[in-house]
C-alpha cells in the first residue's frame, strides 16, 4: 500500500497512479503521479505549487522524496506531477574547476558541500587523481568525469543515488537485491539480446614521446580471438604515463571490451527495494536469461492497488554464478520468491551466503 505526502498533507486518496523510475546514467529518481484533483468537480482538491516536497511511501516506508518541478491540470481535474529527488541539482548547477592529488569520492563530497546538497555517505573511490579540469560542466558532469577516470584506472566502478533527501556515493555491486526473479514466481515477461558489435578482442595502448621514446602495452584474450577473430582497440594516452601504467590501463580495457554485451528486459511484480544500481539475480527459461544482473534502469508502476516493475539488465560476473539446469529440462518449483527456497539446478540461498 502506497502512501504519498505533499507538503505534510496526505493525499493518497487522490493519486490513480503513481510510477517512481531510475537510470544508473542519470543522478536523479522520478516519480511521476496522476491524480483526480477534484472532489466537487468546480475547485482543486489540494494546490499543488513547484518547489514543494513530495515524500512517497510503501506500506510505510519511506522510497523517495523530492520537489515538484511541473504540474499539469485539466478542465476535469486529471492531474500530472512530476518529481525529481535532491540529486537533479547536479544537473541544474555548472561551474568550472581544477582538482589535484584529489581522489573522485573527495572531489564528490567537495561539490556537494559547495552546493549544498545534502550527503548521505560516500564510498572511498580509492584512486588518486594526479590533476583534473573541468571546464563549464554541470557537478554531474564533473562528478562522472571523475568517476570514468577512476574506472579507467582501477576497472572498479561507483553509483551516485539519492535516499531520504541525501547523495550516495556506492561501489558498483555492494548492494544485491536478495530474491531471484525467475518465471514460475514473480517474473511476467522478458526479452534477452547479445551482441558482439562493440566487443574488442585486442588492446593496444601507446603512450610517451611518440618520436623519442615511444612506450606500448598489450593485452588480448586468445580464447575470444580464436572464438571471434582479432578485434584491436588502439588508445593513446598522456605522454607522462609510465609502463606501469600503460600496462595497468591496457588489462583495464580488455576486462572492459573484451566481453559479449548482454541485456535482459524483464516485467516482475514489484519491489520497493529493486532499483537502478543494485544486482539481481534473474532466470527465464524461453529467454535463457540466466544469472547475475546489475539493473540498468527501473520502473516502478502503482495502480489499482498492484506494484508492478519494468527492468533493464545488464550482465555482470561480479556475483557468485548460479548454476542452472538446461533451460529447456527445467520443471520449475512454484515457490513465493520472498522465501529465497531453490530452483532445480540453483541452491539460491548458498549462493546468497556467498555474497557474505
Amino acid at each position: 500500500m502506497i502512501t504519498v505526502i505533499y507538503d505534510d498533507t496526505d493525499i493518497t486518496p487522490l493519486i490513480q497512479s503513481a510510477v517512481w523510475s531510475g537510470d544508473v546514467m542519470q543522478p536523479y529518481r522520478t516519480l511521476e503521479l496522476t491524480l483526480k484533483n477534484t472532489i466537487d468537480g468546480i475547485s482543486q482538491a489540494v494546490t499543488v505549487d513547484l518547489g514543494k516536497e513530495i515524500i512517497f511511501y510503501e506500506d510505510g516506508t519511506e522510497y523517495f522524496r523530492g520537489f515538484v518541478f511541473t504540474s499539469e491540470i485539466d478542465a476535469a481535474g486529471n492531474m500530472s506531477v512530476t518529481v525529481y529527488d535532491e540529486n537533479i541539482y547536479l544537473m541544474k548547477n555548472a561551474d568550472s574547476r581544477k582538482f589535484t592529488s584529489v581522489k573522485a569520492s573527495a572531489i564528490v563530497e567537495t561539490l556537494c558541500n559547495d552546493f549544498g546538497v545534502n550527503i548521505g555517505s560516500i564510498a572511498d573511490t580509492g584512486y588518486i587523481i594526479p590533476k583534473l579540469i573541468l571546464r563549464n560542466m554541470t557537478l554531474w558532469d564533473m562528478m562522472t568525469t571523475a568517476l570514468t577516470v577512476t574506472q579507467k584506472q582501477t576497472g572498479e566502478r561507483f553509483f551516485i543515488s539519492s535516499k531520504n533527501g541525501a547523495l550516495y556515493l556506492t561501489k558498483r555491486s555492494a548492494t544485491v537485491f536478495p530474491y531471484v526473479l525467475e518465471n514460475g514466481t514473480n517474473l511476467t515477461g522478458a526479452t534477452y539480446r547479445k551482441s558482439i558489435e562493440d566487443m574488442r578482442t585486442q588492446i593496444k595502448v601507446i603512450g610517451g614521446d611518440e618520436e623519442k621514446n615511444p612506450i606500448s602495452a598489450f593485452a588480448k584474450d586468445d580464447d575470444l580471438i580464436a572464438k571471434f577473430g582479432v578485434m584491436q582497440h588502439v588508445e593513446i594516452v598522456d605522454a607522462d604515463k609510465t609502463q606501469s601504467e600503460i600496462d595497468d590501463r591496457a588489462r583495464s580495457l580488455l576486462a572492459e571490451k573484451a566481453v559479449i554485451a548482454d541485456e535482459a528486459h524483464i516485467d516482475t511484480l514489484g519491489y520497493p527495494d529493486c532499483i537502478a544500481g543494485v544486482s539481481v539475480y534473474a532466470y527465464d527459461s524461453i529467454t535463457q536469461i540466466a544469472g547475475a544482473y546489475y539493473v540498468s534502469t527501473d520502473s516502478h508502476r502503482y495502480e489499482n492497488g498492484n506494484h508492478t516493475m519494468s527492468l533493464r539488465l545488464s550482465a555482470t560476473d561480479d556475483l557468485p554464478a548460479l548454476k542452472y539446469n538446461d533451460p529447456t529440462s527445467v520443471t520449475q518449483k512454484k515457490q513465493n520468491a520472498k522465501g529465497g527456497g531453490t530452483t532445480d539446478g540453483i541452491d539460491v540461498n548458498a549462493a546468497l551466503a556467498r555474497l557474505g
